[in-house]
């Protein structure tokens, strides 16, 4: 049976609205660097997946925006994504971008887990329903597009081809739910110099992205393993060697899968069953990680 979490609004007193989103974070399970295109972006193919870690974002009404965040490391002005979604859709909506966007934040920050982009989309569905806005999800597609690559796939979530710089989506059939374990090391990783660094490569092994698209497709999880890759793992975990310490202690407990997500830092397995993911997830202790042990979900966060 699908579950869908539940959308909530209310009317305080004051007749003030308030609804609550939330924004899953992704995993890539394929993720291929094609070349550097004419606008200076990377031409990209990815396979992307959400998963259950999720942030909660509540809006209000009031008359100026504002976006505050649980966490003190992350700015809620302007320079946050999640504002510059908020006047999107205010320019979009002809207004003024009155609302107060209040974070709890669940997502790891910093991991190549779109935990920022999933919050834009957010903000881009948040205020299409308080300001009743009545617009569809293709256009809050291409409305992310303006926002980051990656905020596009998370205005639906679900698993998807993406490809352009990522912002080109061809739905796939959604996975039988996965457990999945997610670690990421007190390390920053900047995706410019990842990219930049990819660029300097030479004998590049690429994954298989058309193998991983068919396995999607037919649902075959054997295939989908062998298929699975990132060209910008060994990138990464060339100048972080604990990358390679997390992949080995996973893939020692019996994951099915052990990859980076995105340009990293985080490492991510899937597991065959909640059994092997605590094992791999006890396993990693004592590495000063952030972990958490979640599942994939399907499109607007079904499970």
């Amino acid at each position: 049976m699908l579950r869908v979490p539940a959308v909530h609004t209310q009317y305080a007193e004051d007749r003030t609205m308030t609804i609550t989103e939330t924004a899953y974070a992704k995993i890539n399970l394929g993720l291929d660097v094609l070349g550097l295109r004419p606008d200076k972006y990377h031409e990209v193919a990815m396979v992307m997946q959400s998963v259950g870690l999720a942030d909660t974002l509540t809006f209000t009404s009031q008359p100026q925006l504002e976006v505050t965040c649980d966490k003190a490391e992350l700015p809620g002005g302007p320079e946050n994504l999640a504002w510059k979604a908020a006047e999107l859709m205010a320019q979009v909506a002809d207004r003024e971008p009155s609302v107060k966007i209040d974070i709890h934040k669940c997502i790891f920050i910093a991991a190549g887990l779109a935990g920022g982009s999933a919050d834009a989309a957010a903000v881009l569905r948040g205020l299409n329903r308080l300001w009743q806005l009545g617009l569809s999800l293709d256009k809050l597609e291409r409305l992310g597009a303006k926002l980051g690559s990656d905020v596009p796939f998370c205005v639906r979530g679900g698993i998807s081809l993406a490809t352009g710089r990522g912002e080109i989506l061809t739905p796939l059939p959604d996975l039988p739910i996965q457990t999945v374990v997610l670690a990421k090391p007190k390390v920053a990783v900047s995706t410019p110099w990842a990219y930049r660094e990819f660029d300097k490569q030479k004998n590049v092994q690429h994954p298989d992205l058309k193998a991983l698209v068919a396995a999607v497709k037919r649902q075959d999880l054997a295939a989908l393993v062998r298929a699975c890759g990132n060209v910008l793992e060994p990138v990464t975990a060339a100048r972080y060697p604990v990358l390679e310490i997390i992949k080995s202690r996973m893939q020692e407990q019996g994951v099915r899968l052990a990859l980076m997500s995105g340009s990293g830092p985080t490492m991510f397995a899937i597991a065959p069953d909640g059994v092997v993911a605590a094992r791999a997830a006890s396993a990693l202790e004592g590495l000063n990680l952030e972990l958490a042990v979640t599942h994939t979900t399907g499109r607007s966060g079904q499970v």
